[in-house]
C-alpha cells in the first residue's frame, strides 16, 4: 500500500530496541566513521562561500514538525498577473570534496533512511541538521531557483545559481494548514495554496497523476510497566500538496535545463502498459465502480476516496501502474525514454540534497548549464553509476521502511489474537485468491489474510487476529 509510519508521537525503549535488532539484521549502521564526522566538522566552519548574496529574501521553510535536515526554503512573490518562484536548496557540495572521506560515504549509502523515529542519515548530523540545513536565522550557501510563472501558473523562465541565503520563519505543515483554514495567514503562505491550486490544475491538465495514499502514524505510550501502541491512518494535508508542488516545478525545470544542454540525469517511469490499464478497468468493473471508456487513467484515479473500502482496493490495485521508476544518466545524448509517466514530464530531483546523493549532482550540472560554465568533471565521471547506486539505496531504503512497519503494526497488535476486526482485501494472489493483503481501518494495518475461499477484493469483512509477532514482524490475519 505504499505506507509509511510517517511520525512518532513519544519513542519508548520497545521501539529502539526493535529498530537496533532491524538495523543489525539489515548491517545498517548510523554512525559515521570518525574521518567522515571530522572532515564534516571542519568543513562546517569553513564552507565554499558564492559571492551571490541574496539574503534580502524573506524565506521560509515548511516541513513536518521537528524536522532539522531543511533541504529547501521559499520565497514567494507576485510579478504582475503571474508569480515569481524563488527557491533555495541547501548546497551540500559546498561542504563536500570530491572524493573526500564525506563523499566516499555518501556515495556508499546513496540516500537517508527513514522509519518511525529512526533515521540513517545520508550526511553527518554536523552538515544535515547543523551547517548545511537551511534553518532559520542561519546564513548559508545555497543553489538558489529563480522560477517564473504566468496567471495560470505555467513556468515560463527559470534558471538556477549560487547564493547565500537566510529563512526568517519555520512553519510545520499542521500549522500553516490552521492558519490558512482561519483566514489569518501570512501573504505568502495564501500565495503558496494559490500557486500550488494553480500547479494542481496544470498537473490534471497535463495527464500527470498521485496515488491518494493514506500514510500511518505510530503512537507509543509507556503504560503498566509495558508499553500501550496505537495506529491511524492519516490523509495528507492540501497544503503538503500544495508544497510539493513547488517541488515538482523545480524538478521539471532542472529537467528541461538537463535536456536542452544534453547532459544530466533523470528520474523516469516508463508509460503504463495498456494490457495493465485493461487489467485495472476489469478490477474497477468488479469492485463496481465506474471508470468510463473515454476516461484517461490519471482522470479516473483522481476520482478515487481512499476513505471509502472499494475504492482504496482500487487505489492499491492502481499501484501496478507506477511501478518500474528509476535514474537515467546521459551525457551528449537524451535518453530515448526521458519521460516520468507518472508526472506527464521529464523530471529530475534536485530538492532534497542532503537526504538523496543524486539530487547534488543534478544541482551541479543546471548551475554550470544556466551559468555557461562545463560541467564538474567529478560529476560527469559519476554520471553512469549514479543510476546503479540510488537503485541500491532505494531497495535499501524500502527493506528498512517496511522492516519497521511491519514491527510497529505487529507490536499493535500483540495480545490481541483471536480478536475480530473490519477490513477490506486490497489485493489477491494471482495464484492462490484464497491469499491476499487487507487494510485493517481501525487497527491502521496493512496485513497477509488467507480464507477458505476466494477472497472477495475490496469488500468489507470480518477479520480474525490469527498472528501478530513483534519477535518476527509478523501480522496476519483470516477471513
Amino acid at each position: 500500500m505504499s505506507s509509511r509510519v510517517l511520525r512518532v508521537r513519544n519513542s519508548v525503549p520497545a521501539l529502539e530496541d526493535g529498530i537496533a535488532a532491524i538495523q543489525q539484521e539489515q548491517k545498517l549502521d548510523p554512525a559515521f566513521p570518525p574521518a567522515v564526522v571530522a572532515e564534516a566538522v571542519a568543513s562546517a566552519r569553513e564552507p565554499r562561500l558564492p559571492a551571490l548574496d541574496r539574503t534580502d529574501l524573506a524565506f521560509i521553510t515548511i516541513d513536518p514538525a521537528g524536522s532539522m535536515d531543511l533541504d529547501q526554503a521559499m520565497h514567494l512573490e507576485r510579478d504582475g498577473d503571474g508569480f515569481v518562484v524563488h527557491y533555495a536548496i541547501a548546497d551540500v557540495a559546498a561542504y563536500v570534496t570530491p572524493g573526500g572521506a564525506i563523499d566516499v560515504e555518501a556515495r556508499r549509502r546513496g540516500e537517508s533512511l527513514y522509519g518511525a523515529e529512526s533515521k540513517i542519515p545520508l550526511h553527518p548530523k554536523e552538515l544535515s541538521e547543523g551547517a548545511a540545513s537551511l534553518l532559520p536565522e542561519q546564513t548559508c550557501p545555497a543553489f538558489l531557483w529563480t522560477i517564473k510563472l504566468d496567471a495560470t501558473g505555467v513556468a515560463t523562465d527559470g534558471r538556477v545559481e549560487r547564493a547565500l541565503v537566510r529563512s526568517v520563519a519555520r512553519y510545520d505543515y499542521e500549522g500553516v494548514q490552521k492558519q490558512i483554514d482561519s483566514g489569518q495567514a501570512d501573504p505568502m503562505l495564501l500565495l503558496l495554496r494559490e500557486i500550488g491550486l494553480l500547479r494542481q490544475k496544470q498537473e490534471a491538465e497535463r495527464g500527470g497523476v498521485s496515488l491518494p495514499m493514506p500514510e500511518q502514524v505510530v503512537d507509543c505510550v509507556p503504560a503498566g510497566g509495558g508499553t500501550s501502541w496505537s495506529l491511524d491512518f492519516r490523509r495528507l494535508l492540501p497544503v503538503e500538496d500544495w508544497n510539493a508542488q513547488i517541488s515538482l516545478l523545480t524538478g521539471f525545470t532542472a529537467a528541461r535545463i538537463m535536456v536542452e544542454g544534453k547532459v544530466g540525469i533523470l528520474r523516469t517511469l516508463p508509460p503504463a502498459d495498456p494490457q495493465a490499464v485493461k487489467r485495472l478497468r476489469r478490477t474497477a468493473r468488479g469492485l463496481g465502480i465506474d471508470w468510463p471508456g473515454a476516461q484517461e487513467y490519471p482522470d479516473f484515479i483522481r476520482s478515487l476516496d481512499p476513505e471509502k473500502p472499494h475504492h482504496l482496493a482500487m487505489v492499491t490495485a492502481c499501484t501496478s501502474l507506477l511501478r518500474g521508476a528509476g535514474y537515467a544518466g546521459f551525457n551528449g545524448t537524451v535518453p530515448e525514454q526521458p519521460q516520468h509517466a507518472a508526472l506527464a514530464s521529464a523530471y529530475a530531483h534536485v530538492t532534497a540534497p542532503l537526504r538523496r546523493l543524486v539530487d547534488r549532482f543534478g544541482l551541479e550540472i543546471c548551475a554550470a548549464l544556466c551559468a555557461g560554465t562545463p560541467v564538474p568533471a567529478w560529476v560527469l565521471e559519476a554520471l553512469p553509476e549514479l543510476p546503479d547506486t540510488m537503485r541500491e539505496s532505494g531497495r535499501r531504503a524500502n527493506a528498512y521502511e517496511n522492516a519497521v512497519i511491519n514491527l510497529v503494526e505487529a507490536a499493535t497488535l500483540q495480545g490481541r489474537i483471536g480478536e475480530t476486526f473490519s477490513g477490506v482485501v486490497v489485493e489477491a494472489d494471482r495464484e492462490d485468491a484464497r491469499k491476499g493483503d487487507a487494510v485493517v481501518r481501525d487497527a491502521a494495518v496493512e496485513a497477509p489474510v488467507s480464507g477458505s475461499q476466494p477472497l472477495p477484493i475490496g469488500e468489507e469483512l470480518t477479520l480474525t487476529l490469527a498472528e501478530a509477532d513483534p519477535a518476527t514482524r509478523k501480522v496476519r490475519f483470516t477471513a
